[in-house]
């Protein structure tokens, strides 16, 4: 398992390589990406306009040999324009369903916090289930299917709060940030004239990410590792600040991506600094629900877990 592993570590490295051609820096975010997406999750991107996230997005698509749809969520999109729906056709006297742009294997909700949660829980389904009921009719959808939404933060104008089963469905949230002064002189440098995602090509195709997807399922986790990690899950459900804790889909989604995420490290085990990195991105917006005023935000809360539950010490590998 070791060769294999190195090999997927190599291909997310192709994938991550090709993708800065059109993204400066951001690795760290790539890497908690694809790990999302290896472990069979989605992604919620959450930054202020102008920050890459979109960009970020299509690279990823482009950089697959997969089908691609892209949402822009508005105030005035209905279910029906993000699931498909039936249209009859007078000429075959009969419905015919029509697939909406979720029949894809990368979709790109943007600015998803921008439509109604009506709109928005039009994607409950095939986030969990990979598939679309449209008028009792169930339509599974092709694998890999891997969801990034995009959305301004809530103080932005114009946006609605995610419904909290749709963020708990979210495997990680992240943010891209501002970029540092010499990134952004590179920025300047690589767009001046032409658009680098243009030419982008394809490195890797979906029977290779369905590989990779199965591979990281088979990563080791030991005991140790394993009781920390639900220490941690089990610590935020326990904390005063906290009307709600992590649900067990959580604790799963927080395993696979940790696997995950050692796998594109190169390794065939999980360490404990792999639980502590993937704590907030993982387990943040799934404790957005805190009494305000007390414990600080859900990152802090989440660091003061992190620095009182002990991690293990050894035999935390085979």
């Amino acid at each position: 398992m070791q060769v294999e592993t190195a090999e997927l570590a190599k291909k997310v490295m192709a994938i991550q390589n090709n993708i800065s051609k059109v993204i400066v820096g951001k690795e760290a975010v790539f890497q908690k990406l694809m790990a999302a997406f290896l472990a069979g999750g989605n992604v919620l991107l959450e930054d202020m306009p102008g920050t890459g996230k979109t960009k970020l997005a299509k690279a990823l698509a482009a950089s697959l040999d997969a089908a691609f749809g892209r949402i822009q969520f508005t105030p005035d999109l209905l279910p029906s324009d993000v699931t498909g729906l039936n249209i009859f056709r007078q000429d075959k006297g009969a419905f015919e369903f029509t697939p909406g742009p979720v029949f894809c294997n990368i979709l790109l909700a943007d600015e998803i916090n921008r439509a109604t949660p009506r709109t928005q829980s039009s994607l409950l389904e095939c986030m969990e289930e990979k598939q679309v009921t449209v008028d009792g009719v169930t339509r599974s959808m092709e694998r890999p299917f891997f969801l990034i939404a995009t959305q301004n933060p809530v103080e932005t104008t114009g946006t609605y709060p995610l419904p909290e089963a749709q963020i708990d469905r979210f495997a990680m949230q992240l943010s891209m940030g501002y970029p540092t002064m010499q990134e952004e002189l590179m920025i300047i440098d690589r767009y001046q004239t032409e658009d680098p995602l243009e030419e982008l090509k394809p490195v890797c195709s979906c029977e290779e990410i369905l590989q990779m997807q199965q591979l990281c399922r088979q990563v080791y986790v030991s005991d140790g590792v394993r009781k920390y990690l639900v220490q941690i899950v089990q610590a935020t459900r326990e904390h005063s600040a906290l009307m709600m804790g992590v649900n067990p889909r959580g604790t799963l989604s927080y395993l696979h991506c940790v696997q995950a995420y050692a796998a594109i490290k190169g390794r065939e085990y999980v360490t404990p600094d792999d639980v502590k990195e993937l704590c907030i991105p993982v387990l943040g917006h799934r404790i957005v629900s805190y009494r305000t005023g007390q414990g600080g935000t859900a990152q802090e809360i989440l660091h003061g877990i992190l620095d009182t539950v002990p991690a293990p010490t050894e035999e935390w590998t085979r």
